[in-house]
């Protein structure tokens, strides 16, 4: 099985029931917590985005934001998060959940796509999202994740028009990320009508999982999509629990019906 299929793998492993894609931002709270969270967020989630602090982070809303910039602060870089992974290995500590690494493509192309691609394989990672990478531009970095068997996952949003949909999902590798609205992360989202008829023609149009991200944060949202997609994402809520401090695993558990 490649890396990119055991995220599908993980997914389709929820039978019946909403896999939890659980986000979390590499280094923050704290850089030297980053392991702790890590193993305490896996034991609870079907697959983990780890997010790679940016700069300019446009998808994300001011949640993420602040965490990356916080990240960043304490002396957060690519290279360290990869170093943390590969050292897990072994130890115990290293989720059985797969492990997705969530960037803008600035420091993957300051890092270069080929070492990138060894060293993520190396780390244990299964795959990537970059929501900044058009798919027209993906050629380089595809090639270079193809070579470990790593998956490129491709975002849809309710604005994407048909034709570019069905090529965005014949495209994507692991699942198919499915954004729930227009705009950036965090802002909590209600599931109306209109949000579930896109979720199923995104379903329709993808042979792999579709998993809905943005503004999911209470089960009651988790529930509502339950039969529409197989995976949620949960993102700013969860990294507003680590930031308190609370118990991360238990949250991600009070999600599941």
């Amino acid at each position: 099985m490649t890396p990119s299929e055991k995220i599908s793998g993980a997914v389709a492993a929820a039978q019946g029931e909403t896999a939890i894609v659980a986000f979390i931002t590499a280094g923050f709270p704290k850089r030297e917590k980053f392991r702790e969270h890590l193993t305490q967020v896996g034991s609870a989630a079907d697959v983990v985005e780890i997010g790679v602090p940016f700069t300019d982070p446009m998808a994300d809303g001011m949640t993420i934001q602040r965490s990356s910039r916080e990240a960043l602060r304490q002396g957060f870089t690519l290279r360290w998060l990869l170093e943390e992974l590969t050292a897990m290995q072994g130890t115990g500590q290293l989720p059985k959940a797969p492990l997705v690494l969530m960037s803008y493509l600035n420091p993957l192309l300051a890092f270069g796509f080929t070492d990138l691609a060894t060293a993520a394989a190396q780390a244990g990672v299964c795959g990537f999202i970059i929501p900044d990478l058009p798919l027209e531009e993906s050629g380089d970095f595809r090639k270079a994740l193809d070579a470990h068997g790593l998956a490129l996952i491709q975002m849809v949003t309710p604005v994407t028009p048909a034709d570019r949909l069905a090529k965005l999902c014949a495209a994507s590798q692991g699942f198919v990320y499915a954004v729930t609205m227009t705009g950036t992360t965090g802002r909590s989202a209600s599931v109306p009508g209109e949000v579930t008829h896109y979720l199923d023609a995104v379903r329709k149009a993808a042979k792999l999982p579709v998993c809905a991200g943005f503004g999911i944060r209470s089960r009651v949202q988790v529930e509502q999509l339950k039969g529409h997609v197989a995976g949620v994402i949960v993102g700013s809520a969860l990294v507003e629990v680590l930031e308190s401090g609370a118990d991360a695993a238990a949250f991600l558990q009070s999600l599941r019906p």
